[in-house]
């Protein structure tokens, strides 16, 4: 079972958050705002914060400048994930994956069926790697990405959650860019 290793140090990860959104701003942006708020009080870093119109290319052109950033370590976007022709965030950020994290998806699935019952089969949350950095596309509701931090990336964020976690194989995401 999963567990905290306390005698390990905790080490922050700089985190990134994209809202997505046709209608946000930063003083009504609720799900950033959920995001921005356990990001800190988890004792990570807010690496940046930005908020886009639902276009694939321009999520996309702004998960690539985080990825080429060494400064930011994962980026976590919520909105856009649903079924609507407007929604296209999960398109985008597969534009920039190297590798997808299946299982992201799937645990994010069996969390919100536990909350909203077959509802859940209408997210398409995904997780994913790109030149050494997580990326994480959640719904746009603040409950969505209040289950997604706390049910999933609080703790595989955390580098003291046994038996392993996201931030222990950090130093190697990137390893095939360095081989010769």
């Amino acid at each position: 079972m999963s567990r905290l290793d306390e005698s390990l140090d905790f080490m922050p990860v700089r985190i990134a958050v994209l809202t997505v959104s046709d209608t946000r701003s930063l003083d009504d942006d609720r799900s950033g705002q959920v995001l921005v708020d356990r990001i800190a009080a988890a004792g990570h870093d807010l690496a940046d914060r930005r908020i886009l119109p639902d276009e694939r290319a321009a999520i996309a052109d702004q998960l690539r400048a985080w990825i080429a950033d060494p400064q930011i370590d994962v980026v976590i976007s919520t909105g856009g994930t649903g079924l609507t022709g407007r929604d296209v965030t999960v398109e985008a950020h597969r534009d920039v994956y190297e590798k997808e994290i299946d299982a992201f998806g799937t645990v994010f699935t069996i969390l919100s069926m536990e909350k909203i019952g077959t509802s859940a089969v209408q997210s398409r949350a995904t997780g994913g790697v790109a030149g050494g950095t997580y990326l994480f596309a959640l719904p746009g509701s603040p409950g969505a990405c209040k289950d997604a931090w706390d049910g999933i990336l609080a703790k595989q964020l955390d580098y003291r959650h046994r038996p392993c976690n996201f931030v222990e194989i950090m130093p190697r995401l990137d390893e095939h860019l360095r081989r010769k």
